[in-house]
């Protein structure tokens, strides 16, 4: 009996050490994890941060759209070829982008009206007939209406200066 005893104790006493080496395991394994969900957490919000920071910064301007602004009444100038009067009517129109500009094209425009109309009594008659001689009195009204932009406002304001017609007589 003494021996059935012992041997009961013994077995207790293994199933009491079995019983601790299951709770360490369950706990060691319990902290890998939360470590580990720990760890996965804080490295998806580290990335999210990157991701956030780089869709922040925009990769080129965005490019504002046109606004057309025609200058009217139509422009009407004379010219005297050999002797005979002649005539140009052309209407104009301004793009630009910038709207704080095309309020300043319209509170300048007597100015720029009155440059226009002896910037083109100033070119020859017979080379407006022909394609150079228009696309070099586009380019000088562009040039004309910037720069009084550029002095009054401070800024050029307009891209560029389109015909919409242009009869000559």
């Amino acid at each position: 009996m003494a021996d059935n005893k012992e041997q009961e104790q013994a077995q207790e006493e293994e199933k009491e050490a079995g019983g601790n080496k299951k709770l360490i395991v369950f706990i060691v394994i319990a902290l890998l994890l939360i470590g580990i969900s720990i760890g996965v957490t804080i490295f998806l919000m580290m990335g999210g941060d990157e991701e956030s920071t780089e869709t922040e910064q925009p990769t080129e301007p965005v490019k504002q759209p046109a606004v057309y602004q025609s200058l009217d009444p139509p422009f009407v100038i004379d010219f005297n070829v050999s002797g005979r009067q002649r005539f140009l009517q052309v209407n104009l129109t301004v793009m630009g982008r910038d709207a704080e500009a095309l309020e300043g094209l319209k509170k300048h425009m007597p100015l720029i009206r009155n440059n226009l109309v002896l910037l083109i009594g100033g070119f020859e008659y017979q080379s407006l007939q022909t394609e150079e001689g228009k696309e070099k009195l586009r380019e000088s009204i562009t040039k004309s209406i910037q720069e009084v932009l550029e002095k009054e406002i401070g800024k050029p304001g307009i891209e560029q200066v389109l015909f919409t017609n242009f009869v000559m007589q």
